[in-house]
């Protein structure tokens, strides 16, 4: 079981969402609790990636926590996620 944690600004675009996605959202990131697998957002980066829908969740893991970066829709993902790279 995974402690989870929020990261400052993870809900810049999940604040905006209306309450149905937000829903949906937040119970993906309540299954990240538990969630064994996830793929990473590129190989050899510690950030990995969760799909809801057209949602991506977006978290770090360091041992028995995670703590969530982002949360929003695949166009806002690509605009989070260039910050990277």
């Amino acid at each position: 079981m995974f402690e989870l944690g929020f990261a400052d600004g993870w809900d810049r675009h999940y604040s905006k969402m209306d309450s149905t996605k937000q829903k949906r959202i937040w119970k993906k990131i309540q299954q990240l609790k538990t969630l064994l697998k996830a793929r990473h957002l590129k190989q050899s980066v510690p950030i990995f990636v969760v799909e809801s829908g057209q949602n991506r969740i977006c978290f770090r893991e360091k041992e028995k926590a995670r703590e969530i970066l982002f949360a929003g829709n695949h166009k806002q993902y690509k605009r989070w996620y260039s910050k990277f790279f």
